[in-house]
């Protein structure tokens, strides 16, 4: 789909199926694309597919609804680089918790150049878990990115040097508990050798070695395809996103707040690499409360950085089908 010339005279239902589709591009945790989309005459709504729920390391359902939250953002910003402005209703039904959001109230209005960059944003945002460069993220960029964070109603604390050796020693611990659990390390064996599959995470994105980097980064079990060079995580920036609240509309959210945050550092040419291990863990879930000062709750550990210039970036991992992931039935019948 092309947002250069926006096609306003186009039905909406074109309109919010293509936007659908384009928030495939949305980062998920371990790329489980866990969303389904229903195209509506005046509507669109979002749910969660609890079939590509990871049910050892996310039993409450956090990082799905993180994961559909980043979805939701793209969708909103691919309607509003059409030309199309929209109310978001969020968890609108509570006799059906799987239906997240609901775009719905849309009016047409001037396309939005600045979402029109975010678009493109999308089709060339990818994750390199590989360490970064000596490069450090300019100020005014991680500024950026914690004002785009607020926007989405989440926030993004950004540790200090202690804070980040404490990260460090909570993450190791993570990994260990995780490691030790056999659940965890079948689930991780399902989704990175899932060839062909549309989902999970392939060899070619998946380091060959555990990068040398002060903060550990997952484990995934076995080894991937992709070369680490020598370069280390220091001149990397460390936050830690999170809100007042612990519930799936604050989850949701979150993942608004992240797929704002993740587009505007793509913008700025900075890498992001989510770390949700330590999220997953009860006991590091509860460090990290501590980091901040229990005034809130931590959904997600981000690493921000300059990605090393002299390695091409890893390839982007694949996608589902739109037609797998967007109803049109409800509307299928309706066009000429």
């Amino acid at each position: 789909m092309s947002h250069q010339t926006p096609a306003t005279d186009r039905p909406l239902t074109t309109a919010l199926a293509e936007a659908a589709a384009t928030a495939g591009h949305a980062p998920s945790v371990h790329n489980t694309q866990p969303w389904r989309w229903r195209v509506l005459p005046d509507a669109l709504e979002l749910r969660a597919v609890r079939e590509r729920q990871l049910s050892a390391a996310d039993p409450e359902g956090r990082l799905v609804a993180v994961s559909c939250g980043a979805a939701l953002h793209h969708a909103r910003v691919a309607l509003a680089a059409e030309g199309w402005t929209a109310v978001v209703e969020r968890l609108p039904d509570p006799q059906q918790p799987d239906l997240l959001a609901r775009l719905t109230g849309l009016t047409r209005s001037g396309a939005d150049p600045e979402a029109m960059r975010m678009v493109q944003c999308m089709q060339v945002r990818h994750t390199d878990r590989r360490p970064v460069s000596d490069e450090p993220v300019p100020a005014g960029v991680v500024d950026d990115i914690v004002r785009a964070a607020d926007a989405e109603g989440s926030r993004l604390q950004i540790l200090d040097a202690d804070q980040v050796m404490e990260l460090a020693a909570t993450a190791s611990h993570a990994g260990t508990v995780e490691a030790e659990d056999p659940q965890t390390r079948e689930e991780l064996q399902y989704w990175t050798h899932r060839a062909d599959a549309g989902t999970g995470l392939p060899p070619e994105v998946l380091p060959q070695d555990q990068p040398q980097t002060t903060v550990p980064a997952r484990d995934f079990g076995s080894p991937g395809d992709l070369p680490v060079g020598p370069g280390h995580d220091k001149a990397a920036v460390y936050g830690l996103l999170y809100g007042d609240e612990d519930e799936p509309d604050s989850w949701l959210r979150a993942g608004e707040a992240l797929s704002a945050l993740w587009l505007t550092a793509t913008r700025h040419g900075a890498s992001v690499v989510p770390l949700s291990g330590v999220v997953e863990v009860a006991g590091t879930r509860q460090t990290l409360r501590q980091l901040l000062s229990g005034l809130g709750y931590p959904y997600l550990v981000l690493r921000i950085g300059i990605a090393d210039p002299a390695h091409a970036g890893p390839p982007h991992t694949p996608r589902l089908p739109a037609a797998q992931v967007v109803d049109t039935s409800a509307v299928r019948d309706q066009r000429p």
